[in-house]
């Protein structure tokens, strides 16, 4: 039998354990997390628990995002050396707590989540999550390429608890939690902007937390300089004259150690800028909102001041004209 239900909304997935008898329950909601996301290990400490398990997973693609609600009872999952050997995409996932708590480590750290906290962590390592009572948790899976930020400097922030309740983590706590709210009653849309937004605000609060753990070390500072770089360079993204001398000069380094932080990208600052610039037309194309706004115009508002130019960069990024591109997601909207 197929467990994973289709749903009006494309893409959208629903799985209720309490639709089949009780001793089914578990192993169901095992499969349906072990297809939705990576292979993972999941088990209950009694036999009681594992019969009498409560369990439902929500999921649903949100551009290169794959959004999950996942509910269940008292469960430790885990992600051990074997299960990554089966499957290793090497994807990065964030877990926002709803309701009850969890316990969540990776890489030598461990941090409990209450409602509304988050964490970051990554499917190439081992990992594991205990939950010591019923609990629902917002899950968003999606590549490593999408996130501004390296996997080395991610490393220092996996399995650490970011507050649902202050600074940038609330912000972020908050917009996720309406996708919740949105993906549980089937409206939530397969649109890429909304999937920018969540990536930038994650971003944000990964930043930020950067910024405090400046006395940790050269490396750290290194590395919340450069992240710091990445959030002005998005700031001034639209602006035209915006250059290598000039980015150099407003955070007090040279151009030489400007480039040097952006060697482990495999990329120049100006070719990372141009592909962010790139990125940001592909949102507005897809944009519904936008549809009015001529192509040149939308280039324009990013830094291309020569449309002829903008075209090609675009088609040479994409595989595909802004115009082409704008006129198959548009239609896939509607």
């Amino acid at each position: 039998m197929d467990d994973r239900a289709p749903d009006a909304v494309a893409g959208r997935v629903v799985v209720d354990c309490g639709a089949v008898p009780s001793a089914e329950r578990f192993d169901m909601w095992t499969d349906a997390v072990n297809r939705s996301f990576v292979p993972l290990r999941a088990w209950s400490s009694e036999r009681a628990e594992r019969s009498g398990f409560q369990g439902k997973l929500v999921a649903q693609p949100v551009g290169p995002l794959s959004v999950s609600s996942v509910a269940g009872s008292a469960v430790r999952v885990s992600r051990t050396r074997a299960e990554i050997a089966r499957d290793d995409p090497g994807h990065i996932k964030l877990g926002v707590q709803l309701q009850g708590r969890s316990l969540i480590g990776q890489d030598g750290r461990e941090a409990i989540l209450m409602p509304g906290d988050f964490a970051v962590y990554d499917t190439t390592r081992p990992y594991a999550l205990d939950f010591d009572g019923p609990f629902r948790m917002l899950v968003v899976m999606f590549p490593l390429e999408t996130l501004r930020i390296d996997r080395a400097r991610l490393r220092a922030l996996t399995a650490s608890r970011f507050s649902g309740r202050e600074g940038v983590g609330a912000i972020a706590s908050s917009m996720l939690r309406a996708y919740d709210a949105t993906l549980e009653n089937g409206t939530l849309q397969n649109r890429i902007p909304l999937s920018d937004a969540v990536l930038d605000m994650l971003t944000a609060a990964l930043g930020e937390r950067l910024e405090l753990e400046l006395d940790g070390g050269e490396e750290v500072g290194r590395r919340a300089l450069l992240t710091r770089i990445e959030l002005y360079i998005a700031e001034h993204l639209g602006d035209a004259e915006l250059t290598v001398t000039e980015i150099a000069r407003a955070h007090h380094i040279s151009v030489r150690y400007l480039q040097k932080l952006f060697e482990g990208k495999n990329d120049t600052v100006s070719a990372w800028i141009r592909h962010r610039r790139l990125d940001a037309t592909r949102r507005d194309l897809s944009n519904p909102t936008q549809s009015s706004q001529q192509i040149s115009s939308i280039g324009a508002r990013w830094g291309f001041t020569d449309a002829t130019a903008f075209t090609r960069a675009f088609r040479t990024r994409f595989g595909i004209t802004p115009s082409e591109y704008r006129a198959q997601t548009l239609t896939v909207a509607h």
